[in-house]
């Protein structure tokens, strides 16, 4: 049974780092991708960073590249997230096999539950 379990979320002052963790379990993680995605208040979800654990290639989004850092350890992906701003506070979540069709990201495959961030004063 496929597994993807979020934690390390919280409240972090604007500027502040964060760091969420994803377990993965399964699936073949040598034959998979993972990606990042967060969900906003009345937003839609947005894709932010994806590995991929073939090749090893790792993407970003416009709103992760520079301050986010994607990085896996065996069967545990995390998100190193720096200089953290009020408009990042959303849940955080990581997903199997998102795909980047023509600048969208999208994921059809497993998802976790979900960690929230907080950026607050």
């Amino acid at each position: 049974q496929e597994q993807l379990v979020e934690s390390g979320g919280g409240l972090v002052q604007p500027g502040g780092s964060l760091t969420l963790s994803c377990a993965a379990s399964g699936f073949a993680l040598d034959y998979s991708s993972i990606g990042w995605f967060r969900q906003a208040p009345g937003k839609k979800r947005e894709g932010l960073a994806l590995i991929n654990n073939v090749g090893g290639s790792i993407f970003y989004t416009d709103s992760a590249r520079g301050r986010f850092t994607i990085s896996r350890a065996k069967n545990m992906f995390y998100l190193q997230m720096n200089s953290l701003k009020p408009e990042d506070t959303a849940v955080y979540y990581c997903t199997k096999d998102p795909s980047i069709l023509g600048g969208y990201w999208i994921s059809f495959g497993s998802w976790g539950q979900g960690t929230q961030v907080s950026v607050s004063s």
